[in-house]
């Protein structure tokens, strides 16, 4: 009632007497400021873009697009563009893009390493602050939907590596194939089951290992203890291109490589680290090792990468359709009605 009376006796002594409002009658500051004294505003946290979507949907045009107009820098979020030396197979940004618009953590990883979520998460997280420390727009985009859920996200604190155990998983798989862990990490948590298809081995080995170290699915433990990503208004842009042009254009990609020389490279690579180096597992570069080895011709081998990519994209998009707030974007990240409604967006937010 104090304050209402008292803003109520400053108006009227502002209609009535001028010479009373309370920056002419300092004696009455103390009692009227108070009431009429507007909020402060707090500065805007940073904008950190993010640029997802399913494999050859333009990310990498699009978010050069948005680089150029807003002075930003990109963050790779594809697991195998990491990697030195594997070119033709992971659709990197070209030198020249990567000369005209600053990229961070492509190419740094020696083939032998293994880079898991939290680490990248770490790496990407300095660096995206970083990148707004120097009055830059960052720009995360890549298609690793486990990696960008870490980053923004966190990750749950799940128990120590266990190689020796590790190592048993390895060799039932090899004995009776990936599909045997996958079964079993079905019954030890269906939902991290439908997350992770049973030919990432890898990940269903980790997966695995953390059901059985901490008696409990590997999923209850995602939503526990996780960090988010803090100091960032995150905006979600997420490419959604039909999916029949899609394929079509999934299929032109991987024709391309096999046409570019992926399987001679693939050789140089396998001979120059063998077959531990883990980016030769990837999709594209598996197939070319079928062919080294003699288990597929060409044509079958490019029939089958086509194949895996298209099932890939797909699971992409049931990933990704779990983020939230994304600002979906319906075609390809290079047409130019994507990316003027991207750099709409996004000035929305900078305003």
């Amino acid at each position: 009632m104090l304050a209402i009376h008292s803003l109520e006796r400053a108006l009227s002594l502002s209609q009535l007497r001028p010479d009373l409002r309370p920056e002419f009658a300092p004696e009455l500051a103390p009692e009227l400021t108070p009431e009429l004294t507007p909020p402060k505003l707090l500065p805007k946290l940073p904008l950190l873009i993010v640029v997802l979507g399913p494999t050859a949907s333009g990310k990498t045009a699009l978010a050069l697009a948005l680089a150029r107009r807003f002075r930003g820098e990109i963050v790779n979020c594809d697991s195998v563009a990491m990697y030195r030396e594997f070119e033709i197979g992971t659709a990197k940004p070209t030198r020249a893009e990567r000369a005209e618009v600053p990229h961070h953590l492509v190419d740094f990883v020696d083939p032998l390493r293994d880079v898991s979520a939290g680490e990248y998460a770490r790496q990407a997280r300095q660096a995206v602050r970083e990148i707004a420390g120097r009055g830059h727009l960052p720009i995360v985009s890549g298609g690793t939907g486990l990696y960008l859920r870490a980053m923004l996200e966190g990750l749950f604190a799940g128990p120590q590596r266990s190689e020796a155990l590790r190592e048993r998983l390895r060799l039932r798989a090899s004995e009776r194939g990936s599909e045997y862990l996958h079964r079993i990490l079905r019954r030890l948590d269906a939902v991290a089951a439908e997350r992770i298809h049973a030919n990432d081995v890898p990940k269903v080995i980790r997966a695995v290992e953390v059901c059985l170290a901490a008696r409990q699915p590997m999923t209850e433990l995602w939503r526990d203890g996780r960090e988010p990503l803090e100091g960032f208004r995150i905006l979600r842009l997420g490419l959604n291109p039909a999916r029949e042009k899609l394929y079509a254009r999934i299929n032109e990609r991987a024709s391309k490589m096999f046409d570019e020389g992926l399987i001679a490279e693939t050789e140089t690579l396998l001979a120059k680290y063998g077959a531990p180096a883990r980016p030769l597992s990837s999709l594209g570069y598996r197939q070319a090792v079928q062919v080294l080895s003699g288990e597929l011709d060409r044509e079958s081998a490019l029939g089958a990468a086509q194949q895996a990519h298209r099932n890939y994209a797909k699971r992409q998009m049931t990933w990704f359709r779990r983020e939230p707030e994304v600002t979906w974007l319906a075609g390809f990240g290079d047409d130019a009605a994507v990316q003027d409604a991207a750099i709409a967006a996004v000035s929305s937010r900078l305003l």
